[in-house]
């Protein structure tokens, strides 16, 4: 039964598409199935693999209605052994849609029953907030990644995420765990990368991946070439960071 795995921070910017794309490629590579799931009105996740967003006719908005089912809804892509849920700028409606239905927050845990046995992997990509689709990702996960940028503002507003996932565990899914805190954007040259690593490490000890995603100009180009990093560079520190956080993952999972 596939473990899924949602990649969720309020904050903007801090390398959850980016990490959601590339964990996916490197755990196809390393011959796991995946899907992927976007769950990101801003479609990231999906351009960022070669899909038309344009042209995306049914997609996340579709398997949180419930008027189409995931296999319906699944795209292949430029990355081996990688489905995925593409998004569409309609998702921006669903938060508003959902509101008055019974079990709202159930909506994409219900859908996913019929594909969890599919796949070793599902990676959710969430969006940068705590709406109704964040908490829909979250409720559905088994575990939640919380990537953390190595920057000044990086523990801002972690409290507030860390409790939400609390009430999640308490009203709607006691079973999420937090999969890992992932570091994200560092640079070893910058004395505050360096502090901000420390810190984090001090405060959550073993919720901190071993694997620290570094700065790299190949990991930001890969995207507007529909490309993992895999793909795009497989040679590059980006596509060796991530290859080491899906080992890292698979091991943890295999104990």
């Amino acid at each position: 039964m596939g473990k899924i795995i949602a990649i969720a921070n309020q904050k903007g910017g801090v390398g959850k598409t980016t990490t959601s794309v590339n964990l996916a490629a490197s755990l196809g590579v390393l011959e796991k199935k995946v899907l992927l799931i976007d769950a990101d009105p801003q479609a990231n996740a999906s351009s960022g693999l070669g899909i038309d967003v344009e042209s995306v006719e049914i997609g996340t908005y579709q398997i949180l209605e419930h008027s189409n089912t995931p296999k319906e809804a699944v795209v292949k892509c430029s990355a081996p052994n990688v489905d995925v849920i593409p998004a569409h700028i309609d998702l921006v409606a669903i938060e508003i849609e959902l509101v008055d239905k019974e079990n709202r927050e159930y909506m994409l845990k219900k859908a996913l029953e019929s594909v969890t046995e599919d796949y070793d992997y599902i990676i959710i990509d969430c969006a940068p907030s705590l709406g109704l689709l964040t908490l829909n990702a979250l409720t559905a996960a088994n575990s939640v990644i919380i990537p953390i940028q190595c920057e000044y503002f990086a523990l801002e507003g972690l409290g507030k995420l860390l409790n939400t996932i609390k009430s999640i565990q308490k009203i709607h899914n006691p079973d999420l765990d937090i999969e890992g805190l992932l570091l994200t954007m560092y640079d070893s040259r910058l004395r505050l990368s360096n502090q901000v690593v420390e810190e984090v490490q001090k405060h959550f000890n073993d919720m901190v991946f071993e694997t620290v995603i570094q700065r790299n100009v190949k990991l930001s180009e890969a995207p507007s070439f529909g490309e993992s990093i895999i793909n795009y560079d497989a040679t590059s520190k980006g596509a060796t960071n991530y290859l080491h956080l899906a080992q890292e993952i698979i091991k943890k999972n295999s104990n």
